[in-house]
C-alpha cells in the first residue's frame, strides 16, 4: 500500500529517474511516470521508460506498466506496480493530482516544469532555479555535491562532458554521425572492440569508438537526428561493469529525492 497514498508524478524514466522512482516506491509513494511515446534513453535495461515500447519493464524489483489513460492507475498501484503514460507535457496531471511533482529528465532546460504542478516541486540538474521554478532542485554533478538539496538557487552548469570511466569521459560515448533509423548489430551487455560495428543508421555503420562493455544503446527503429547520442562504450575491465542494476549514482539521486519529499513536504503541511 502506498504512503498515505500520496502520489509522486516523476517527470522522465531515464536510468537516474529510475532510480528515484525505486526510493519513492519502496517508501511507500503512488508512483507515476510520464514519458515520450519514444523514449530517448540509452541505458534502457536500468531504464522504466522501456515500457513504451515492450508494454511493460522491470528494473531490479520494480515493474513499470504502460498506460494509455491515467484512469488505469489505481490498478496498476494496488498491483504493487507503477504506471507510465505518454505525455511529455505533463496533460494528465489535473487527473493524477500528485502531491509532489518531481523533473527527471535531465535535459539541462526547463521544459515547461513549473511550482503550480504540486505543492512540492523537485527537479533534477542544471536550468531550473529554486524558489522560482521548483521548491528545489538536486546537484547531478558527480563530486562532493551530488545529491545536495538546494532551495534557493541553481545546480552546477552542464559541463557537456560525460562522468569518467576508466579513464574515458567524452570518447566514450557515441554520437549520431547523421539522421536516419536505428538498427542493432549488438545488445546492452555485450563486449565490442573498436571499430566493431555496433548499431547501424539507415546504411550507416557506426562503429565502437572503444574495447569494452556496450553499457548503453539507444532503441531500434527509433529515428534519431545527427548528434544525437546513442550509446555509451564502458572501458572499463568486464567484470567491474553491471548493464542491469541502479547505479550508484541514480541511488544517490533517488535518496536526494526521497529527503526532500519529506522535508519539503513537512513545510508544506503534507501529511505522510
Amino acid at each position: 500500500m502506498a504512503l498515505s497514498r500520496m502520489t509522486v508524478v516523476i517527470r522522465g524514466g531515464g536510468d537516474l529517474a529510475t532510480g528515484v522512482a525505486q526510493k519513492l516506491w519502496r517508501a511507500g509513494f503512488a508512483v507515476a511516470l510520464l514519458e515520450l511515446a519514444q523514449p530517448t534513453a540509452i541505458r534502457r535495461s536500468v531504464a522504466l521508460s522501456s515500457a513504451m515500447a515492450d508494454g511493460a519493464s522491470q528494473v531490479e524489483d520494480m515493474i513499470a506498466r504502460r498506460l494509455e489513460d491515467p484512469a488505469g492507475c489505481q490498478a496498476v498501484w494496488e498491483k504493487g506496480e507503477i504506471p507510465v503514460l505518454a505525455d511529455p507535457g505533463c496533460d494528465t496531471l489535473p487527473v493524477l493530482r500528485p502531491s509532489i511533482f518531481v523533473d527527471a529528465t535531465l535535459a539541462k532546460r526547463n521544459l515547461g516544469t513549473h511550482r503550480g504542478m504540486a505543492p512540492v516541486t523537485i527537479a533534477l540538474g542544471p536550468g531550473f532555479s529554486a524558489p522560482e521554478d521548483v521548491d528545489a532542485v538536486i546537484e547531478t554533478m558527480r563530486g562532493h555535491y551530488l545529491g545536495r538539496l538546494i532551495t534557493k538557487g541553481e545546480a552546477q552548469p552542464n559541463t557537456g562532458v560525460p562522468g569518467e570511466l576508466g579513464g574515458k569521459t567524452a570518447e566514450r560515448v557515441v554520437h549520431a554521425p547523421v539522421a536516419g533509423v536505428v538498427s542493432h548489430r549488438h545488445r546492452i551487455g555485450d563486449q565490442v572492440s573498436r571499430g566493431e560495428i555496433i548499431f547501424l543508421i539507415g546504411g550507416t555503420a557506426v562503429p565502437s569508438p572503444l574495447d569494452g562493455t556496450l553499457r548503453g544503446l539507444i532503441g531500434a527503429g527509433l529515428a534519431v537526428h545527427q548528434g544525437m547520442k546513442c550509446a555509451d562504450v564502458d572501458p572499463r575491465p568486464a567484470g567491474e561493469v553491471d548493464c542491469f542494476t541502479i547505479s550508484d549514482k541514480a541511488r544517490c539521486l533517488g535518496g536526494a529525492v526521497l529527503e526532500a519529499c519529506f522535508y519539503l513536504g513537512r513545510q508544506k503541511g503534507l501529511s505522510f
